[in-house]
């Protein structure tokens, strides 16, 4: 089974990217929606985000607004966050992978945002996905958000490594700027290009 990650910065238009896999059939690992999920009433760093950040749970559920809060602009909070959460969202993506390797899937997308960032051991990904538009787009997609403002997206931006950067270390680009349409066609030749390939391989084994 191949694993591709899917990454790029805010606003570049990653969620479209990795509508086209799924609409081709191509399971994708949401890793923000997992920690949505894990900060959800019941979800399993409620508890762990409370104790560490107190004032930060409301009926059961991680008040994101409160514990954004109280990690903005200040790295070490940030930090004892990211211990928490991380590793949660490795065991949830951990049996994303053994679910569908057992269905004999080919090709499976692991949507994460910061994953250069985080330092991931990109030996991981068979391939790395980078989604980019022109920084324009970019702030104005992101400042159409409902309670976004120019130093919010300021501050997320000076989280996120260079988009310049993530283009250079990828091994697929997909421009979003363009049009939606021509982002999801790259998204159908990559994933129909890997299918004829792997039909090759199997043919000449």
């Amino acid at each position: 089974m191949k694993v591709w990650g899917l990454t790029g910065s805010i606003g570049m238009g990653k969620s479209t990217a990795a509508r086209a896999f799924q609409r081709l059939g191509v399971p994708v690992f949401d890793a923000d929606a997992a920690v949505h999920a894990l900060q959800a009433r019941g979800g399993r760093a409620v508890r762990p985000i409370a104790r560490a950040f107190p004032g930060t749970e409301r009926d059961g559920a991680t008040d994101r607004e409160a514990l954004r809060r109280a990690v903005l602009g200040q790295p070490e909070a940030l930090k004892r966050l990211e211990r928490i959460i991380h590793p949660l969202v490795r065991d949830e993506q951990a049996r994303f992978l053994k679910r569908w390797r057992g269905r004999g899937t080919r090709i499976v997308v692991l949507d994460i945002p910061l994953l250069f960032e985080t330092r991931r051991d990109l030996r991981e990904f068979d391939r790395i996905l980078v989604v980019s538009a022109p920084a324009a787009v970019q702030r104005r997609r992101v400042l159409l958000r409902p309670g976004m403002t120019k130093a919010r997206l300021d501050a997320i931006l000076a989280r996120q490594m260079p988009d310049a950067e993530k283009r250079r270390r990828a091994d697929v680009v997909i421009p979003t700027g363009l049009s939606r349409h021509h982002a999801q066609a790259r998204v159908r030749r990559l994933v129909h290009a890997a299918v004829r390939q792997e039909a090759r391989e199997m043919r000449d084994a």
